[in-house]
C-alpha cells in the first residue's frame, strides 16, 4: 500500500484532538525532551568534546530520552526516522538491511562503539539490530568523509553508540520487558554504581522471535526464529586525580532456528583506556581494543542430510592507540594520535588464513582565528599492508553572522580499502550452477587451476591484468550550510556533494565450459551523490514539541551519463515497444534511492498525568532495484521500482508510582506491506511484515 493521503489526515486530527484536551489540563512543569539543551556536547566529529550547536560539520544527535519514548529496541530501528539515514533493505533477496547517509551505501559508513569499530559485515552490510540500545546514553552520526580522524570505512560517514556512565552512590537500574508482533520477546536489565574512585555498570539483553514471512507463496520464512544475547560489562576507576581508567566487554551471541541446518553468530570484544591530564592543558588517551567476531553457518539438505554449503567466519581485530590533546586556550585545541591495526580472517571460502597490519597518525586543529569563525583542519596518514598508502585531510569552518544565524562549510576526503572478499575470496558455488568467484590477490591462481582442469572455455581479460593490485575506494565530500536558532525555531540547512572513484565492481575473467562464468574484482566505477537536507525544530507549547526533516538525493553513475551524452545506451518503450535512444533525463540513478524521503516526529508530555505521546512518520519516494532491460543502468523504462510509502509509527506512555511505567505502542500503522517488483510470476514478494504491536512494562530502582 502507498501513502494513504485520507489515513494520514485522519490520524493527524486524531492526534491533535487528544493533544488540545489535554492541554487544557497541562502544567507548566516539564521542558520536552526534543528541546535542545546547551549542555548537548558530542564526541565524534572531532574526538574532542564539543558543543552540538558549535560544530561547522552536520551531525545528527539521538538523546537517551528520545530513544526510550519512541520504545524501539534496536539500532536500525531509530536510524530509519532520521534526516538523511535510510535503513534499505535487500529486496532483491527478502533479507538483509544496511545503513545509507546521503545516499552512501553501508559499506561505506564505519560504525563505533564508544569509539571503537565494530566488525562482522556480510558483503558489505553491518547488521544494526545487533545492537540493543537499553544501556545507550546517546547515538552520533556524522555524515560526509570522516577517514581524517577514523580512516578506511569512514568513507561516507560515522555512527557511535555512546554507553551510559554511572553517576549515582546507590545502585541504580532497570529492568524491562517488551511484547510485540511475531511473538517478539525483548527483555532487559542493567545496574550501576558510582562511588569516590570507582564505578561500574552491568547490562544485559535477550531477544527472541517466530520471524516473519515476506514470502507467503513460498515455502520457508523470510527471517527464521532466532535468540540472542548482549551482554556488557564496565568499569571506571580513578586511579588518582590525573589519571583515569576505563575498561569494558562486550559478548553478543545469536542462534537462527533453521533445523536441520545451523546457524550462530559471536561477537565479543575487550576495550580500555587510560585517560591521563598531564596539565590543565594537555591531556593523553592510551586505548587498546580487541575483537572478535565469529559465524558458524551449515546448510544441510532435510531430504538426505548433506552438507551443501559451509560458511564459517572468524575475523579478529587488535588495535593499540594514543592520542594528545593540548589547549594553548579555549578556542584553540590541537589532537594528535596514532595506531596499529593487526587484523586476520579465517574463512572457509578463502584458501587460507589472511592477515592485514597498517599503521596511522592522524592530526587536527581546532581554533578561533577571530570571534565568530571557528576553523577545524586535519589529517590522517594510513599506511596498509595490502594497498597503497592514504593521505585523507578534512577541513570545516563555522561562521556567526549573528546570535541566531550561522554558516558551516566543511570539505574533507574518505578512503576505504580493499576487503578481504574482493583480495582472497576463492569460491566456487557447485549448488548453483558452478560459477566462481576469485579475489584479486587469488584470481591468477584461480585461474590457473581452472585451465589445468580444462574448466576454461575462453579468456575474457589478458593474462597480463590478471593479478593486478586494486587501489582503495576514495572519495571527497563537499558539505555547505545553514544553521537558525532563535526562540521556539531551530533549523538547519545543508547542501551535499559526495564524488566517489576507484569504486570497486565486478567482472567476468573468464567463461567455464559448462556455460558459466568466472568472475573478479575491477577498480571501475566513478559516482557521485548530491543533494540537500533540511531540519525544522518548532516548540508549539511548552510540552509540545515539532520536528520534520527532508532529504532530496540525486546519485548518478558518470560513466553512464556519458554515454548517455554519447547517445550509446537504448530501451524499448514498453507502451510502443520501439527501441528508443535513452537521453540523460531518462536516467533515473543509483539503485535503491529514493530522490524524496521526508519524517515528521511529534513529542507530547502530559504532566499532570505523568504521561507522554508521540507520533512519528517517515516516507521515502520511489526507488528501483535493478536493471531490467539489459541496458546496464536504471531507467524509466525498467520495471523493477518500488512505489513509494509511509510508516507511521506511535506510542503512548504513563509512570505509576514514580518507578514503574507502561508503554503501548504500534509500528507501521498503515499496514504496509508493498510488493517486490522482482517477484516471479505468479508469485508474491512483500517488502514489509506489516503493522506489529508491541507493549512495555519498565520499572527503574
Amino acid at each position: 500500500m502507498s501513502l494513504n493521503k485520507n489515513n494520514i489526515t485522519f490520524y493527524f486530527l486524531l492526534f491533535f484532538c487528544a493533544l488540545s484536551v489535554a492541554q487544557e489540563q497541562v502544567e507548566n512543569k516539564n521542558d520536552s525532551i526534543l528541546i535542545e539543551n546547551l549542555d548537548e556536547v558530542i564526541v565524534t566529529a572531532t574526538r574532542t568534546i564539543r558543543q552540538l550547536s558549535s560544530l561547522p560539520l552536520p551531525v545528527t544527535l539521538i538523546g537517551k530520552e528520545q530513544l526510550q519514548r519512541t520504545g524501539v529496541t534496536r539500532l536500525n530501528e531509530i536510524l530509519n526516522e532520521q534526516t538523511g539515514i535510510i535503513m534499505t533493505p535487500d529486496a532483491t533477496t527478502g533479507g538483509g538491511e544496511g545503513v545509507q547517509i546521503q545516499g552512501i551505501a553501508s559499506d561505506y559508513i564505519l560504525v563505533l562503539i564508544d569509539g571503537v569499530p565494530v566488525v562482522g559485515r556480510s558483503s558489505g552490510n553491518l547488521d544494526l539490530s545487533r545492537f540493543a540500545i537499553g544501556n545507550i546514553k546517546q547515538i552520533e552520526v556524522v555524515k560526509g568523509p570522516s577517514s581524517s580522524l577514523f580512516g578506511s570505512e569512514a568513507l561516507g560517514g560515522v555512527i557511535n553508540i555512546i554507553t551510559e556512565k554511572p553517576t549515582s552512590e546507590n545502585i541504580t537500574g532497570q529492568v524491562s520487558h517488551r511484547a510485540a508482533t511475531f511473538n517478539n520477546q525483548n527483555t532487559n536489565l542493567s545496574l550501576n554504581q558510582r562511588t569516590k574512585e570507582i564505578g561500574y555498570s552491568i547490562f544485559a539483553d535477550r531477544l527472541s522471535t517466530d520471524g516473519y514471512d515476506l514470502t507467503p507463496t513460498q515455502d520457508g520464512q523470510t527471517v527464521n526464529p532466532f535468540l540472542n544475547y548482549t551482554f556488557n560489562g564496565r568499569i571506571f576507576f580513578d586511579v588518582s586525580k590525573n589519571i583515569n581508567v576505563f575498561a569494558s566487554g562486550r559478548y553478543f551471541f545469536q542462534e537462527f532456528d533453521v533445523t536441520p541446518s545451523t546457524s550462530e553468530e559471536k561477537d565479543a570484544n575487550a576495550q580500555l583506556r587510560i585517560n591521563h591530564n598531564v596539565s590543565k592543558k594537555t591531556n593523553l588517551q592510551y586505548e587498546f581494543y580487541y575483537t572478535n567476531y565469529i559465524t558458524d553457518e551449515q546448510v544441510i539438505d532435510p531430504i538426505d542430510d548433506e552438507l551443501l554449503i559451509a560458511n564459517d567466519f572468524n575475523q579478529k581485530l587488535f588495535r593499540p592507540e594514543i592520542r594528545f590533546n593540548h589547549s594553548f586556550n579555549p578556542n584553540n585545541t590541537l589532537t594528535i594520535g596514532g595506531g596499529y591495526n593487526f587484523e586476520n580472517l579465517e574463512r572457509s571460502l578463502f584458501a587460507e588464513t589472511i592477515t592485514f597490519n597498517s599503521q596511522y597518525v592522524f592530526a587536527q586543529y581546532d581554533f578561533k582565528p577571530i570571534e565568530k569563525l571557528n576553523i577545524i583542519t586535519g589529517a590522517r596518514f594510513d599506511n596498509h599492508s595490502e594497498y597503497n598508502a592514504q593521505l585523507s585531510p578534512k577541513i570545516s569552518a563555522k561562521y556567526d553572522i549573528s546570535h541566531s544565524f550561522a554558516v558551516k562549510a566543511s570539505v574533507g576526503s574518505g578512503f576505504k580499502a580493499p576487503d578481504f572478499r574482493q583480495l582472497y575470496l576463492d569460491f566456487t558455488n557447485a549448488t548453483g550452477g558452478g560459477y566462481s568467484v576469485f579475489g584479486k590477490e587469488v584470481e591468477t591462481v584461480g585461474i590457473q587451476r581452472l585451465e589445468e582442469n580444462g574448466e576454461i572455455a575462453t579468456l575474457q581479460v589478458e593474462p597480463s591484468q590478471l593479478g593486478e593490485s586494486l587501489n582503495a575506494e576514495s572519495s571527497v565530500g563537499y558539505n555547505f550550510g545553514f544553521a537558525y536558532k532563535k526562540g521556539k525555531l531551530s533549523s538547519e540547512l545543508n547542501f551535499f556533494r559526495n564524488d566517489f572513484k576507484n569504486l570497486i565492481d565486478t567482472r567476468i575473467l573468464a567463461a567455464k565450459t559448462n556455460g558459466q562464468n568466472v568472475f573478479g574484482y575491477i577498480n571501475r566505477e566513478s559516482v557521485y551523490t548530491q543533494g540537500l537536507e533540511l531540519d525544522l525544530k518548532y516548540k508549539l507549547f511548552k510540552t509540545l514539541n515539532l520536528s520534520t526533516g527532508y532529504q532530496l538525493l540525486f546519485a548518478f553513475d558518470k560513466d553512464k551519463e556519458n554515454a548517455l551524452d554519447n547517445g550509446e545506451v537504448f530501451a524499448r518503450d514498453p507502451e510502443t515497444l520501439e527501441t528508443i535512444r535513452l537521453s540523460r533525463s531518462d536516467y533515473f540513478g543509483l539503485e535503491n534511492r529514493s530522490r524524496h524521503t521526508f519524517n515528521f516526529k511529534a513529542f507530547y508530555d502530559i504532566p499532570k498525568w505523568n504521561a507522554n505521546a508521540n507520533l512519528r512518520i517517515t516516507y521515502r519516494s520511489r526507488f528501483g532495484l535493478t536493471d531490467r532491460n539489459g541496458n546496464d543502468l536504471l531507467d524509466d523504462f525498467d520495471n523493477s521500482f518500488v512505489d513509494g510509502y509511509a510508516l507511521v509509527n506511535m506510542a503512548f506512555g504513563k509512570t505509576f508510582l514514580k518507578h514503574y511505567s507502561l508503554q503501548l505502542g504500534v509500528n507501521n500503522l498503515l499496514d504496509f506491506k508493498g510488493n517486490n517488483p522482482l517477484a516471479a510470476q505468479d508469485s508474491e514478494v512483500l517488502i514489509n511484515p506489516g503493522i506489529q504491536l508491541f507493549t512495555k512494562l519498565n520499572i527503574q530502582f
